[in-house]
């Protein structure tokens, strides 16, 4: 049996844990992955600043969030550290250029949880495992996530959310075809077209 590997090894250093109007709450917050829903994704890996390019209508998506009183966090596996593809001062570059797009659209994004480890390091964050939600739920400050909406182009961003009491969407975008395809394990999940589509809705429903 493999030790676990904590997620306190998993660590994000441009985090504003509040939104502009309150205190979160998990009913008004919505965790997101972040290749193939806020960028685009690659079977190649995202291993550089110039091959991080996020959707202007997910950037946009993300500030609406924000000015809608949503707490918006990001939940990401990066098994490429771990692969050697890129380090972790080259992932914080790719963040420090997503919270800034996002803060010029007027928008916020609370906290990026990220796993590093490779699938078989034994870690306890890596999705579908839901460690990096509960980092996220710790951040924040919150005593569960029930309620939250969890936000994915995969079966184990679903996954992870589920587990927690999360509701769960699935986009279309980066692997999203790609899993409703393969129709497994979708039974509660809410799919379309992309996270854009996605805040449309929430808006206008909840």
């Amino acid at each position: 049996m493999v030790d676990a590997v904590s997620c306190e090894t998993c660590h994000d250093t441009h985090s504003t844990p509040t939104n502009r109007h309150d205190m979160p709450s998990a009913d008004r917050l919505v965790i997101l992955d972040r290749d193939g829903v806020i960028n685009r994704d690659s079977d190649h890996y995202i291993k550089s600043l110039d091959e991080f390019i996020p959707y202007p209508s997910a950037i946009e998506a993300i500030a609406r969030l924000t000015h809608s009183g949503w707490t918006v966090a990001v939940a990401t596996n990066q098994s490429g550290i771990a692969r050697g593809y890129y380090d972790q001062d080259t992932l914080d570059t790719m963040h420090r250029r997503l919270h800034d797009l996002v803060r010029q659209a007027d928008g916020e994004i609370a906290h990026i949880a990220v796993c590093p480890h490779g699938p078989n390091d034994g870690c306890d964050c890596r999705k579908p495992l839901p460690g990096l939600l509960h980092e996220i739920r710790d951040v924040l400050g919150l005593s569960a996530l029930e309620g939250a909406w969890m936000v994915g182009d995969s079966l184990r961003d679903l996954q992870a959310g589920e587990k927690l009491g999360c509701h769960s969407v699935l986009v279309r975008t980066g692997k999203g075809d790609r899993t409703l395809a393969k129709g497994e394990g979708l039974d509660q999940a809410h799919v379309f077209a992309d996270l854009a589509t996605f805040v449309d809705w929430l808006l206008a429903t909840q």
